[in-house]
């Protein structure tokens, strides 16, 4: 079940973005040939009117075909007026901003939705679930209330930062190094009040608040409870929340150029339905709406940046032919499109890469 849920998932965020190019042709006039969800070869295809619907078999997207987005496109004399480079610049910018911004508004929805009927996810304390391997493991258990680290009291944070206090005994700062002096954890335990040692192991994957990487962990998560919002501040919640992952994502592919850590962070279309997957399967359907809408809300991001074949590269060219008075030539858009194409691929494929390396190794961890 979990597979078919994830893939369902995707499908319908192909289908949304796909149908936003294509709602908004019709309703500007342009004449749409073909709606596809996924690629050829075909497996069904119908004909409604002047459209041909279909799905293909292979399952990496979608796509909308509209007369004439081919200036070289030989178009029958009939068809020539509802042509997309014949139609204003305005027009354009309607249908190609439709895609990303179904995916926009579907992110926006879920969070929005999550927020106000399930909650936000608030620490309580407890420990939520213990890495297996981790130092943790075999010492904390699911449920124990953490009284104090080290005899620091606090919440969460104050708590995780105590942890972080402790040094890799050679002062070095290597992958799995064991601190110096074990951590002294105070837990409540059925009742009675436990005193546990646990040596700290630095993980130089870990994410800091501020946003660097690399601290002393002893592998367990904080246990949470929902806390409903109000419809304001759901609604607030939920764009707060979109713009930060805006600006991480757009700062995590520019890393992309000089960062080869960066790099190996990248998932694909196989990491990100396996993760998704993993949610399902592990019956958290919070988890798992949270991941769909952030690769909806990560689907428009990448789409709108300025290169062909992506939507923000036919932005790009129509606002600067709105600028120049008149039409962009071909040849200067189709030798920009050679770029913007290889870097596509190079994305795809170093995700599709890491993808392949993650499965042949211990997962994708959505734990």
């Amino acid at each position: 079940m979990s597979w078919f849920l994830a893939f369902a998932g995707f499908a319908a965020l192909i289908v949304l973005h796909e149908f936003g190019h294509f709602a908004a042709a019709k309703a500007v006039g342009m004449k749409v040939t073909r709606f596809n969800l996924f690629f050829p070869p075909h497996l069904f295809t119908v004909r409604r009117g002047e459209t041909d619907y279909g799905i293909g078999a292979i399952p990496l997207g979608g796509y909308v075909k509209i007369v004439g987005m081919n200036p070289q496109e030989d178009i029958p004399e009939e068809d020539v007026p509802r042509a997309y480079y014949n139609q204003p610049v305005w027009k354009r910018l309607v249908v190609i901003g439709a895609g990303p911004a179904m995916n926009i508004l579907l992110a926006f929805l879920i969070l929005f939705v999550l927020f106000a009927a399930k909650g936000a996810a608030t620490d309580n304390g407890s420990v939520g679930s213990v890495q297996k391997g981790s130092a943790a493991a075999g010492v904390l258990k699911p449920d124990d209330t953490i009284v104090s680290v080290d005899g620091v009291r606090g919440d969460s944070a104050r708590l995780r930062q105590q942890i972080g206090t402790h040094t890799c005994a050679d002062g070095v700062k290597a992958k799995g190094c064991v601190a110096a002096t074990p951590a002294t954890v105070v837990v409540k335990r059925d009742g009675q009040l436990e005193t546990l040692k646990v040596s700290p192991r630095y993980d130089p994957t870990a994410v800091n608040t501020d946003g660097s990487k690399g601290r002393m962990l002893i592998g367990f998560t904080f246990g949470y409870v929902y806390d409903p919002l109000p419809v304001g501040r759901a609604a607030s919640r939920s764009v707060t929340g979109m713009w930060d992952v805006s600006k991480a994502t757009v700062s995590a592919i520019t890393k992309l150029f000089y960062d080869s850590s960066a790099r190996k962070n990248v998932s694909g279309v196989v990491g990100s339905y396996e993760t998704t997957r993993q949610s399902f399967q592990q019956d958290d359907i919070v988890l798992a709406l949270q991941i769909l809408a952030l690769i909806s809300l990560s689907l428009a991001i990448v789409n709108l940046f300025p290169f062909l074949p992506l939507d923000g590269g036919h932005i790009f060219w129509a606002l600067a032919e709105k600028v120049r008075g008149r039409p962009i030539p071909f040849r200067v858009m189709e030798q920009a499109s050679y770029v913007g194409f290889i870097l596509v691929i190079a994305v795809f494929f170093i995700g599709f890469t890491n993808d392949i390396d993650r499965l042949r190794g211990a997962g994708f961890g959505v734990k």
